[in-house]
């Protein structure tokens, strides 16, 4: 299980956007530690931290220099720490490493040694330094983009407040690492710091540290926080409360009053007219949203379109834009993830060009090994029919975009075939249902569709994206 997947569990299960800090540091220990052994001291604050917030956090944040203080006893601390958290509980280790040339063996030691499931990274310099850490799968990166301190501010808000430097590592980190790789940690008691970095990377988890200095306003931090879903936001449990004998009980209080917040700014934003339409759905289809969001960034247009094939429909879909929107892609993948689940295959294949970066984020996600079918071969190199690796007898779901005349799966089918790969399964995201998948069959294809052409123009007509005028036309054609 990955780190996304098993955040979002941990979330699920303990109900919970809370994060604690497993930090030894001797200022901060309880005086009924006090007369044991430093180490030892530390050692049973750090077990009843962990015995008091396992049912009421989401995930634990040790800090690396701190234990690194400590010098050996402080490693043996944290090997002893991270064997106490609970396994269903995702670690990330707070290191901000920065340096290049140790990055590699050091993503090797945290995430295969000592097991971790994220670390905070630096970004200064730049994407070489992420990359080891990004190569493996299952883990996840945090990059530090703004911290509270105020001697930073001379560097964050470089050039100008309009356009400092803390927003421009948000913009460069999105195209490092996917949304289930790469989250961003973000330093602030300022609300509006926080929603600027959530407009421009609606997609990533943010980690919020500091937020409870100078009285910080616990509702605006998670309005500005909060992605359109009402998550995507993690939020610290205060330092000054983990000395408290009765720890659990105010965890949980704390955690039921940011779940009764988050509950009211869903609510109140719920009147939004993109994702909840103000109409009544006597049926509302499973990917209602998907379908909204799809017309709203122009993937589905109304008006009088001619096709590739010359005949005129009164639609037109360009499923390309999805890629330069991760929020929507991502639900994209789930959409086909749903239905590839369900599905017996080796390997998947995309066919070019248009569902090839769908096919990428589904190997990903899926840890299945992609291959595809060339739109044309070569005429130097190897000049090869299928690129990528394969077993001739092996069985490939094929995944394309859009069902319209099945011609170019079909062919894609084929060449697979011709390789002595099997073929059962054919998924896409729209069909267009013209008998395609009656023709489909006749070949021997099963296709499966998330979604299709009625199913999309009914919705959009209940939710009064499109007129009867437009509505109408799509019926007649």
């Amino acid at each position: 299980m990955n780190f996304f997947d098993k955040l979002n569990r941990s979330i699920l299960q303990n109900q919970s956007l809370l994060f604690v800090g497993l930090d030894p540091n001797p200022e901060m220990m309880p005086v009924r530690y006090e007369s044991e052994e430093l180490i030892a001291g530390l050692e049973k604050w750090l077990q009843f931290i962990i015995a008091e917030t396992a049912d009421y956090v989401c995930a634990y944040k040790p800090t690396l220099g701190f234990y690194e203080a400590l010098g050996i006893p402080g490693l043996e601390l944290l090997y002893k720490t991270l064997a106490a958290i609970p396994a269903h509980i995702p670690v990330i280790l707070d290191a901000k490493h920065s340096d290049l040339n140790t990055s590699t063996i050091f993503a090797q030691t945290v995430f295969t040694e000592w097991q971790v499931d994220a670390i905070t990274l630096s970004p200064y310099t730049g994407q070489d330094h992420v990359a080891p850490f990004l190569v493996y799968p299952e883990k996840a990166v945090f990059i530090l983009c703004c911290t509270s301190n105020p001697g930073a501010e001379a560097l964050q808000q470089y050039p100008t407040n309009e356009s400092p430097l803390y927003l421009q590592v948000v913009k460069e980190s999105k195209t490092w690492g996917t949304p289930e790789q790469l989250g961003l940690e973000v330093g602030t008691t300022n609300a509006e710091v926080l929603a600027l970095i959530r407009a421009i990377a609606p997609e990533r988890i943010i980690m919020a540290r500091s937020i409870w200095a100078k009285g910080g306003n616990l509702r605006q931090i998670l309005e500005a926080g909060l992605n359109d879903n009402g998550d995507g936001l993690l939020i610290p449990v205060p330092q000054d409360m983990l000395g408290n004998t009765q720890l659990s009980e105010e965890v949980e209080s704390l955690r039921a009053e940011i779940n009764q917040l988050k509950t009211e700014i869903i609510h109140e934003n719920s009147t939004c007219s993109v994702w909840f339409p103000d109409v009544c759905f006597l049926n509302q289809h499973p990917y209602q949203d998907l379908i909204l969001q799809l017309y709203d960034i122009d993937c589905i247009m109304f008006g009088s379109f001619v096709q590739a094939s010359g005949a005129i429909f009164p639609y037109y879909i360009d499923l390309r834009k999805i890629i330069s929107n991760p929020q929507v892609f991502n639900q994209v993948l789930t959409a086909y993830e749903d239905i590839l689940k369900n599905l017996n295959f080796d390997r998947l294949a995309g066919i070019p060009y248009g569902s090839l970066p769908t096919a990428t984020g589904l190997a990903l996600r899926l840890h299945c090994p992609m291959i595809f079918p060339r739109k044309e071969v070569k005429a130097h190199g190897t000049r090869r029919v299928i690129e990528g690796n394969f077993h001739p007898g092996e069985t490939v779901v094929v995944v394309d975009d859009i069902l319209i005349s099945g011609k170019s799966v079909m062919e894609g089918a084929g060449k697979l075939e011709s390789a002595g790969l099997n073929v059962n399964d054919i998924v896409v995201l729209i069909d267009h249902e013209q008998g395609v998948k009656d023709r489909l069959q006749q070949n021997g294809y099963r296709s499966h569709s998330v979604l299709t052409i009625s199913e999309i123009t009914n919705t959009l007509y209940q939710a009064g994206r499109i007129n009867e005028e437009q509505f109408l036309a799509f019926a007649e054609s």
